[in-house]
């Protein structure tokens, strides 16, 4: 039975969605985890600060760290953006088609009568 083209072109309509939804919720998960990498990396700094010991290298260190997490993120996001972007090419391009038709199975009755 051969698949009409307006319920192919839903099914593919479906898979460009379900890729977008899995990097927004990739995008939406990584935006979380950063906040949460930061609230935690946060704590011993907070410490520091109260010493006022090490105010400016606190300061200083908060900077560097701020900036390292906000590049490992940065990277996320932008390996996901990557990766859907190859998914939607993927996706938009037209079902490979088998290279050779399928072979019906020999019939072994009547070769093994035979025998």
């Amino acid at each position: 039975m051969k698949e009409s083209k307006s319920a192919k072109g839903t099914g593919g309509a479906e898979a460009r969605r379900l890729a977008s939804l899995v990097q927004q919720a990739i995008d939406d998960g990584a935006d979380t985890v950063e906040e949460i990498h930061k609230s935690i990396a946060t704590l011993p700094l907070d410490v520091l600060e109260r010493l006022d010991l090490f105010e400016e290298t606190v300061k200083d260190v908060r900077k560097v760290q701020d900036t390292s997490i906000g590049a490992i993120y940065d990277l996320i996001h932008k390996v996901n953006r990557e990766v859907g972007k190859l998914a939607q090419e993927l996706l938009e391009r037209p079902a490979a088609r088998k290279a050779a038709p399928r072979e019906a199975p020999k019939a072994r009755g009547a070769s093994a009568r035979a025998r």
